[in-house]
């Protein structure tokens, strides 16, 4: 047997030390630092696939497609159209880039519950009367899958599956069935033989990932792998994994919401930070072909503290109310509570108002919440915070036909953000008559039915609202 060392590996960024350390050097984490035990001749499959490659002259037959060891000029690889493979649900597509790839490998993480396995199952029952599929599950025995598939209403004649978590014994039969598309749920619970550690470690879910991967690209398959998430809601294990992916997906939703949120953070074939937006009914997930719609089910009488804003998330844009709560403190300390938005950029802005507006919140309890679970990151969600934050404070309510957008800088300068003119055109399709947006993104043709305000900084939005 090959002789094996010990290596200490950190489950946060995946550095590699030779001895514990409470604190990761790296990425700083603590008490992200496990043992490992590596054997000198790692990945045997590896090295198989790779005297198979030398064997065919130095290239794999698959998408991955590496051409001999050599440098070329860019410019002579030939462009040519990748195929994509339409996996039943618009919104994956999106999110995918197009559709399936042949030969990606797809991380999908989510807390549990959020319906991963759900989605999976529905798109191999659409995906089997065409092409044909592998459904390997680790967690689940058959009968249950058998369950699920019955309860949603799905016809899963074609589609085959099986239990097992050995990743040699997988890529085994999948040598035998020949499937254009594998489902492994989940990576967690797969192992390597000629790894000693328990599945579910970093080297397991390393070295399994890495030959999933490479099997992947060798053989021209789609792999679509299931990945727990921490308590944090980043996926859980080495970060190499998702490095080796091609397309990292999280789903996102609360329990106790309908609603499912597909966001796509790593995509070598599309946009990164697409969205797709699904609602978990009786029958499964279903597709939300507009969003907007959703997130905008307001009441008829708009209470002060709501805003409606315009994000730009992927290649779209979203019509999403944001809604702020300005009370006095009845503690020492005012809170500062924000669900949907970052709390730093929240202490930001309540700066600036202070200090270019005038308008002090010192003594006062502060809540921001992003209407339907939605996960704002960029920042034209500066602007319509600070006017909800306003008409809270003041308890004015603010016109329902109302949309506003744009970037506040630390001198209460009004900048603007990408896209400005689609934003509009969305708003308008959504029967606003009304916008504030900066000035650089006020559109050079008047658009009918519709008052645009530009504002160049914080003490004109002030007049308006």
């Amino acid at each position: 047997m090959a002789k094996s060392s010990s290596v200490y590996v950190c489950s946060a960024c995946g550095a590699e030390l030779p001895k514990w350390q409470g604190r990761c050097p790296e990425c700083g984490e603590w008490n992200t630092i496990e043992e490992t035990l590596a054997p000198s001749g790692n990945r045997p499959l590896q090295v198989k696939a790779a005297q198979g490659s030398a064997s065919r002259g130095g290239r794999f037959s698959g998408f991955a497609g590496a051409q001999e060891s050599g440098a070329v000029d860019l410019g002579s690889v030939p462009l040519t159209q990748i195929p994509r493979i339409h996996s039943g649900f618009g919104e994956l597509d999106r999110v995918l880039g197009g559709g399936i790839v042949p030969g990606a490998v797809v991380l999908i993480g989510g807390n549990p519950g959020a319906g991963k396995s759900t989605l999976l199952l529905q798109m191999v029952s659409f995906l089997a009367a065409n092409v044909k599929v592998l459904y390997v599950t680790g967690e689940e025995s058959l009968q249950q899958v058998a369950l699920r598939a019955g309860r949603l209403g799905l016809n899963t004649a074609k589609v085959r599956i099986a239990t097992e978590t050995g990743v040699d014994r997988i890529i085994f039969l999948c040598e035998k069935e020949e499937p254009q598309v594998l489902i492994i749920d989940s990576i967690q619970v797969m192992y390597m033989d000629g790894i000693s550690s328990a599945p579910g470690s970093v080297s397991q879910v390393r070295e399994s990932a890495a030959a999933l991967t490479q099997f992947a690209k060798r053989k021209n398959i789609s792999v679509f792998m299931i990945g727990h998430v921490t308590k944090e809601g980043s996926l859980a294990g080495p970060k190499i994994l998702e490095h080796c992916v091609d397309c990292s997906l999280l789903l996102d939703g609360d329990r106790d919401s309908r609603f499912r949120t597909l966001r796509c953070q790593k995509n070598r074939f599309g946009a990164v930070n697409e969205i797709g937006v699904f609602a978990m009914v009786d029958k499964g997930l279903r597709e939300i072909d507009n969003p907007s719609a959703i997130f905008l089910n307001r009441t008829e009488v708009v209470s002060p503290g709501s805003a409606v804003m315009v994000i730009w998330e992927g290649s779209r844009p979203l019509l999403v109310e944001l809604q702020a709560l300005v009370d006095s403190t009845q503690y020492g300390n005012p809170r500062r509570l924000t669900i949907g938005t970052e709390a730093n950029r929240l202490a930001m802005l309540l700066a600036v108002l202070h200090r270019h507006g005038g308008v002090s919140m010192g003594d006062q309890d502060v809540f921001v919440n992003v209407v339907g679970g939605v996960k704002v990151e960029e920042t034209s969600s500066d602007l319509p915070l600070v006017a909800a934050l306003l008409s809270s404070y003041n308890s004015r309510a603010l016109p329902r036909d109302m949309v506003i957008f744009g970037e506040i800088g630390l001198s209460g300068e009004i900048r603007p953000v990408q896209n400005g003119a689609d934003r509009l055109t969305e708003a308008y399709k959504h029967g606003f008559k009304q916008a504030i947006v900066p000035k650089d993104n006020a559109p050079r043709k008047k658009i009918p039915g519709m008052t645009v305000y530009p504002v160049s900084s914080l003490s004109e939005v002030m007049s308006l609202i």
